[in-house]
C-alpha cells in the first residue's frame, strides 16, 4: 500500500512539474512573440506620427495625434504606385512559378539514379555557390550580350535559378520511394510524365518551401532595377518607394519658387509607411503557406 501511495504521489508531483514546464514554455514562447511582434506594430503606428512630433519625441507606440500625411505622400501619384505594384507582382508570379519549374525539374535529374553525369553536374552546380564571375562580367552579358537594358527580363533572370534551392529539391526527392518510379515506369510512363505526375504532387512542401524563398526575392527587388531599368513605369515596387524616399522633393519645390513648411513635410514617418505599403502583403501572404514552409525545412535538413 506504501508503494501505491508512493507512486500515486510521483505521479502528481511529475504531472504539476509537467504543467508548471508546459506553463513555463508557453510564457517563453509568448514573451518571444511579442517582442518579434513589437517592431512591426511600432512600424504601422509610426506611419501616422506627425513630423514635428517624430522629430521631438522619436517613434512611439502611441502617438498623441494620428495623421495620414505619410500615406497621403505616398500616393500622391496613385498611378505610379499602382505600376510599381504590377510590375513587381509581374515579376513575383513568372519569376516564381518558372523558377520552380526548372529547380525541380534539376532536382528531379540529379537525384535519379539511372541519370549518368548526375554527380558531374552537380558538382558544377554547387561550383556557383563558391564563386562568381562578378558584377562587370553580370553587366556585360545581361547588357552587351541579352540585350536586357531597361527590360523586365533583366530583374526575372538573375534570381531565376539557386543552387541551394536545386540541392534541396534533390534531397526531398530522396523521400520519395524508387518504387514509385519503377512501377510508373512499367506502365509505360516517360520521364516527363513521373515527374509531372509523381513527383510535383508529393513536393508540394518543398516547393512551397523554394516558392516562398523565390518570391521573397522577386518582391524585394531593387539590385537589378537600380542597374538596368531605365523607365520609371518599369520601376519594381521596392526601387520605387527607395527613390520616393530618397528623392530631393525639398530642393525641386524650392527651386520652383514654392514657399513651404519642411517641418510638415514627413521625412521620417514616410520611411514607415513605404515599409507598411511594401510588406504588408507578405505578411498577409505567408501564414497560408507556413506549415508547408516547416515541413520543406524540416526535410531539406534531416535527408543527406
Amino acid at each position: 500500500m506504501e508503494n501505491v501511495q508512493l507512486r500515486k504521489n510521483n505521479k502528481i508531483k511529475a504531472g504539476v512539474g509537467n504543467t508548471l514546464l508546459q506553463a513555463l514554455c508557453y510564457i517563453l514562447v509568448g514573451v518571444f512573440a511579442l517582442i518579434c511582434l513589437f517592431p512591426f506594430v511600432l512600424m504601422i503606428t509610426s506611419s501616422f506620427m506627425n513630423e514635428k512630433e517624430i522629430m521631438t519625441e522619436g517613434f512611439k507606440l502611441i502617438p498623441n495625434t494620428f495623421t495620414t500625411s505619410a500615406y497621403e505622400f505616398l500616393f500622391e501619384n496613385p498611378q505610379k504606385l499602382i505600376d510599381a505594384y504590377t510590375v513587381t507582382i509581374f515579376i513575383t508570379i513568372v519569376g516564381t512559378t518558372v523558377g520552380l519549374f526548372i529547380m525541380s525539374m534539376a532536382g528531379y535529374v540529379l537525384n535519379r539514379k539511372d541519370c549518368k553525369y548526375r554527380n558531374f553536374f552537380s558538382f558544377f552546380i554547387y561550383f556557383t555557390t563558391l564563386f562568381s564571375g562578378g558584377l562587370i562580367p553580370s553587366y556585360i552579358l545581361m547588357v552587351s550580350y541579352l540585350g536586357l537594358k531597361d527590360n523586365i527580363l533583366a530583374m526575372i533572370l538573375p534570381g531565376l535559378i539557386s543552387a541551394w534551392s536545386i540541392f534541396l529539391m534533390r534531397n526531398f526527392m530522396k523521400a520519395i520511394p524508387d518504387s514509385l518510379y519503377e512501377s510508373a515506369t512499367i506502365d509505360g510512363a516517360g520521364d516527363f510524365r513521373i515527374y509531372w505526375q509523381i513527383f510535383l504532387p508529393l513536393a508540394i512542401p518543398s516547393l512551397a518551401t523554394v516558392g516562398l524563398f523565390l518570391a521573397l526575392g522577386y518582391w524585394n527587388e531593387w539590385y537589378n532595377a537600380m542597374l538596368y531599368i531605365q523607365t520609371p513605369s518599369k520601376y519594381p515596387l521596392q526601387y520605387f518607394l527607395q527613390k520616393m524616399v530618397n528623392q530631393t522633393n525639398v530642393q525641386l519645390l524650392i527651386s520652383q519658387g514654392v514657399q513651404i513648411d519642411v517641418s510638415d513635410l514627413p521625412t521620417q514617418s514616410i520611411k514607415m509607411a513605404t515599409a507598411v505599403v511594401a510588406t504588408g502583403p507578405v505578411i498577409l501572404f505567408y501564414p497560408f503557406v507556413q506549415r508547408y514552409f516547416v515541413s520543406g525545412l524540416t526535410v531539406g535538413a534531416v535527408k543527406g
